[in-house]
């Protein structure tokens, strides 16, 4: 049974097209009561499973393995918390440790929780270094000046930018940002963008 397993039931993702393992997998597992576990049986060792279990769910989870004979590895997979856990993913002065540093541009740490409601990433700019004049997305944003210094120019005004510095970015508004001598780095937070779904078009004439 690969796709309604409930507690003590077998997940079995041998015969499912790779992609869609995982994706099975993780949804017994968000379906198990508190203290409730299933087994997996697969082909191989879910080493990559297991390293995602570790980032969305650390210390929450079991993992036992059962057997382990060629296109028979049998795990149980424990849920041993109800959400996951609180945790630190960063170190913000770690990252803003080498701000400045002239060859390190773009997104320096982003969030990378599976299942989550925001995104967010850490934003670097060399000394100097511009992001061109723009109009933002349909979506809020919220920045936390974290090293360096730089500008933030919108359609009235320029706003300096220190560390410290809190910054809202409302939805669609036009921004351009330079940084300082010392480069910038900043931390970006919005609302998850929803993926792109593909309309059909009109039929052909």
């Amino acid at each position: 049974m690969a796709g309604n397993a409930v507690h003590g039931q077998e997940v079995d993702v041998r015969s499912l097209p790779k992609p869609d393992k995982h994706p099975v997998i993780f949804a017994a597992y968000d379906r198990l009561p508190l203290g409730g576990n299933f087994v997996l049986v697969n082909d191989h060792d879910p080493k990559h499973l297991r390293d995602e279990f570790e980032a969305d769910h650390p210390g929450s989870f079991g993992w036992e393995y059962l057997a382990r004979e060629p296109r028979d590895w049998r795990i149980r997979i424990t849920k041993l918390a109800s959400t996951p856990p609180p945790r630190v993913l960063a170190s913000t002065a770690a990252l803003a440790a080498d701000a400045g540093e002239p060859d390190v541009s773009g997104a320096v740490w982003k969030l990378q929780v599976r299942d989550r409601d925001l995104d967010a990433n850490v934003i670097a700019l060399p000394p100097g270094g511009v992001i061109a004049s723009h109009v933002g997305p349909d979506l809020d944003v919220l920045l936390h000046v974290i090293a360096g210094s730089g500008e933030l120019m919108s359609e009235l005004e320029t706003v300096a930018l220190e560390p410290g510095a809190l910054v809202w970015l409302p939805r669609r508004s036009r921004r351009q940002f330079t940084a300082g001598p010392g480069g910038l780095r900043y931390l970006s937070v919005h609302q998850r963008r929803q993926a792109l779904v593909l309309q059909p078009g009109p039929p052909a004439a």
